[in-house]
């Protein structure tokens, strides 16, 4: 029963990022100097996810329509990214950004809270 669950989850998630492949927003547009300030900004910023999450998806296409080259970490089973998720953000629940300012680490759940700042941030 365990494998068969896995298996839909893991087909379902396929599904998505493959119709998020083919339904894809445009990039934001930039002028160079802007882009290069965003992209210095978003720097100290990284979401923790899971590939075929459809939250993680979700919160992937807005930065891909935000044109937020942000890096990503793959928070699975036994990585190092999972591990630090669970001692800074104090759950393993993706995805979640995490911003770091002034020493400061802010760990921000939930999908539509983290659009939500960066479109009000970037936008």
């Amino acid at each position: 029963m365990k494998f068969i669950v896995k298996f839909i989850r893991e087909a379902l998630g396929r599904l998505i990022i493959l119709v998020d492949l083919i339904t894809r927003p445009r990039k934001q547009k930039r002028s160079p100097q802007e882009q290069a300030k965003v992209e210095a900004e978003i720097s100290h910023y990284a979401l923790y996810q899971f590939y075929a999450c459809p939250f993680c998806v979700k919160t992937r296409r807005a930065l891909h329509r935000l044109n937020l080259p942000m890096q990503k970490r793959n928070a699975k089973e036994g990585s190092e990214h999972r591990a630090a998720l669970l001692s800074g953000g104090g759950a393993v629940k993706v995805p979640c950004l995490r911003i770091q300012k002034d020493g400061q680490d802010t760990w921000m759940y939930e999908s539509s809270e983290i659009i939500k700042f960066l479109e009000q941030k970037f936008a």
